[in-house]
C-alpha cells in the first residue's frame, strides 16, 4: 500500500474516531463548566448586554425564557455585587439546564473550571480558534493508530491456538471481541451519518448550534 493510502486511511478512521468521542459525555461535561463555551458566551452577554451571543446556545423555541431570565439577571445584578454575583449564576444554571435538555440530557449543574477534558475537546476547539486541523488531525491519527494496533497485535499474538486447546482459544476470543468491537463501533456511527454528534438532534437538522 501506498503511504498516501495509508495515510488517507488514518484520516478516514480519525473521522470516525471523532464521531465517536464527541458523542461521549466528557464533551457534554465541556458545555456545562465554567470555563467551558456556554457559560463563556454567558458572561460575555451579561458584560456586554447582548443576549444574541447566548441564543446560538438554544433552540428557537427556548429563546423567551433565555430572553427573559436575561432581562432579570441584568436588572439584579444592578443591586450589589452580592447580588450579581448570585443573579449571574442563576443565569448560567438556567441556560446550561436548557442548553443539556435541547442535547437530550440532564442537567447536573454547572462543573468547575480547570478539569481535565483530555486531549481532543481543547485541541478541537483550539482548531477552530486558530483555524487550523493538522494538530488535531494528528491527535486522533496517533490515537487511532495506537488503538488498532495494540488491539490487532493481542489478536494476532494468540490467533494461532491448537484446535484442542480450549483455554487458549478463549484467550483468542478475549482479544478478537475488543478489537472488532472497537473497528465495529466506528464503522456503525459513521454508517449512521455521525448523527450523534453533540446532541440528538443532529440527526433531524436541529436548529440547536454547537
Amino acid at each position: 500500500m501506498k503511504k498516501t493510502s495509508i495515510f488517507t486511511s488514518l484520516i478516514v478512521l480519525a473521522i470516525l474516531f471523532t464521531i465517536v468521542l464527541f458523542g461521549s459525555n466528557r464533551v457534554f461535561a465541556h458545555c456545562d463548566g465554567m470555563d467551558g463555551p456556554v457559560v463563556t458566551a454567558a458572561k460575555l452577554a451579561l458584560e456586554t448586554g447582548d443576549v444574541n451571543l447566548v441564543l446560538i446556545w438554544v433552540s428557537k423555541k427556548d429563546e423567551a425564557e433565555i430572553r427573559s431570565a436575561f432581562q432579570k439577571t441584568l436588572a439584579v445584578r444592578k443591586l450589589n455585587a452580592e447580588a450579581k454575583e448570585l443573579a449571574d449564576m442563576y443565569f448560567f444554571e438556567t441556560l446550561v439546564r436548557i442548553h443539556r435538555a435541547g442535547e437530550g440530557e440532564p442537567y447536573t449543574g454547572i462543573k468547575p473550571a480547570g478539569r481535565d477534558l483530555g486531549p481532543a475537546v481543547p485541541a478541537a476547539d483550539k482548531a477552530i480558534a486558530d483555524s487550523k486541523l493538522d494538530p488535531l488531525y494528528k491527535i486522533l491519527t496517533d490515537k487511532i493508530h495506537e488503538g488498532l494496533h495494540e488491539k490487532f497485535k493481542e489478536v494476532m499474538k494468540k490467533k494461532d491456538f491448537k484446535k484442542n486447546d480450549v483455554d487458549a482459544g478463549r484467550e483468542f476470543v478475549e482479544a478478537y471481541v475488543p478489537f472488532v468491537h472497537y473497528v465495529e463501533a466506528l464503522y456503525d456511527t459513521a454508517a449512521k451519518g455521525g448523527g450523534h454528534g453533540h446532541s440528538q438532534e443532529a440527526e433531524k437538522g436541529s436548529e440547536h448550534k454547537h
